[in-house]
């Protein structure tokens, strides 16, 4: 009678255990999220005084993006002293959004992005020359961008 008892024990433990194993579909049962691309087009020098049209196009899975819960330019100088204000940009059809521009001072400048689609949302930065760059910029420009950092604010 031990040896029946202990034969079903051991028979209902391995049934147990082997319903727990896991599926070899069951990573796809699990929302697959498709990354943001943004693809922005800057121009590399930008006379003092010039109005400029940023343009970025926003894709995800290869398709444009027509509709994204929003798409911001954020245009500021690399040290600091001059920021604009961040601009929602235009829908121009085919994944395409853009903002114009006008600098009055000269030097190394950055656009940053801001766009989401569904769950995804990309912050790319791009850098651009306004007019003559002084030596602290060039120096700047030869050292190359500096390291990101991380935030904690909630930005949208």
């Amino acid at each position: 009678m031990k040896k029946i008892h202990g034969s079903l024990l051991t028979v209902a433990a391995v049934l147990l255990l082997s319903a727990c194993s896991l599926s070899e579909d069951a990573a796809d049962l699990y929302k697959q999220e498709a990354p943001l691309q943004i693809e922005a087009e800057v121009p590399e020098e930008v006379a003092s005084g010039e109005t400029v049209t940023f343009e970025a196009k926003l894709t995800q899975n290869g398709e444009p993006v027509d509709q994204a819960n929003f798409v911001h330019f954020e245009v500021r100088k690399q040290d600091g002293s001059i920021a604009y204000p961040m601009e929602e940009a235009q829908g121009a059809g085919g994944g395409v959004y853009k903002m114009e521009t006008r600098f009055k001072s000269d030097g190394l400048y950055l656009l940053e992005v801001h766009a989401g689609s569904g769950d995804a949302i990309s912050n790319p930065n791009y850098q651009f020359i306004v007019g003559e760059l002084s030596e602290s910029e060039l120096q700047s420009l030869k050292e190359g961008p500096a390291p990101d950092v991380e935030s904690s604010g909630d930005h949208h």
